[in-house]
C-alpha cells in the first residue's frame, strides 16, 4: 500500500468548519417555534462544525484537531452567528447554500480520508472514516434538533456524494497520484453530485421487502401417476 505524509492545512480544516458552522446555524434558523438564544445557535453551529472533525480523531485515535488550537472554538462560533445574522441574505441565495454545503461535504470526506490513509489506514476503513467525516456534524445536528437524521433518510444523498468522492481519493492514492490532486478531486466530485442531486431530486431507493416468496408447489399430475404407478395401474 502507498504511503503518504500530510498534514491538514490549519486555514483549509478552518475553512470547512466555518462554512459547517454557518449551514448549521442556518438550518437550526428554521425552527423559529424552539426560541433558540445566542448560545444555542452558537452550539449547533461548533456542532456542524466541528462534529465530523471530532468523530475523525476519535476514530484515529488520537486528540481532536479541534482541541489541539485555540482557533477552532472561536471560528466555529462566530461563524454560526454571522450564519444566523445573514440568515435572510443567505436565504436569497439558495443556489449558492446548496453549493457551499456541497463543498463543506466534500472538503470534510476529503480531509477526512486523507487523514486516515496518512495514519496507515487500509483503504476501505480510510473511505469509511472519511464519510463519517464528512455527514458526522449533520447527524449530530439533527439529534441535538431532535428532527430525523437527514442523511438515514430518502432525499439528501449526503452520504452516496461523500462516499463517491472519499472512494476516488483512494483509488487516486492507489494508483500514486499527489494527495493534494486527489483530495482536489474528491471535493469536486462530491460537489458535482451532491448539487445534480438536490437539482433533480435524486436519492436511494426507499426500503422495502420483498412482497412475497416463491412457493415451491407440488404438480399434481406428476403426484397421481406416481400413486397409479405404486398401486400398479
Amino acid at each position: 500500500m502507498p504511503t503518504i505524509s500530510f498534514t491538514i492545512p490549519l486555514w483549509l480544516d478552518l475553512t470547512a468548519v466555518a462554512i459547517g458552522a454557518i449551514q448549521g446555524a442556518m438550518f437550526a434558523g428554521r425552527f423559529t417555534d424552539r426560541r433558540f438564544d445566542l448560545l444555542g445557535i452558537a452550539f449547533i453551529g461548533i456542532t456542524v462544525g466541528l462534529g465530523g472533525g471530532l468523530l475523525r480523531d476519535i476514530m484515529l485515535d488520537g486528540v481532536p484537531a479541534a482541541l489541539q488550537s485555540n482557533w477552532y472554538l472561536p471560528v466555529s462560533a462566530g461563524a454560526a452567528l454571522l450564519g444566523m445574522l445573514l440568515q435572510s441574505l443567505f436565504n436569497r441565495l439558495g443556489p449558492l447554500i446548496i453549493t457551499l454545503d456541497a463543498v463543506t461535504i466534500g472538503l470534510f470526506g476529503a480531509l477526512g480520508t486523507s487523514k486516515a490513509l496518512a495514519q496507515g489506514l487500509p483503504e476501505i476503513p480510510a473511505l469509511f472514516v472519511g464519510v463519517i467525516t464528512a455527514v458526522g456534524g449533520s447527524a449530530l445536528r439533527d439529534m441535538m434538533l431532535n428532527v430525523p437524521i437527514a442523511v438515514m433518510h430518502v432525499g439528501s444523498f449526503y452520504a452516496v456524494a461523500a462516499g463517491v468522492g472519499s472512494g476516488l481519493l483512494v483509488v487516486l492514492f492507489m494508483l500514486q497520484v499527489p494527495i493534494t490532486i486527489a483530495g482536489i478531486s474528491c471535493v469536486v466530485v462530491t460537489t458535482v453530485i451532491r448539487v445534480l442531486a438536490a437539482r433533480f431530486g435524486w436519492s436511494l431507493p426507499q426500503q422495502r421487502a420483498i412482497g412475497s416468496w416463491p412457493r415451491w408447489r407440488r404438480n399434481e399430475n406428476i403426484v397421481a401417476f406416481r400413486r397409479r404407478r405404486n398401486r400398479g395401474v
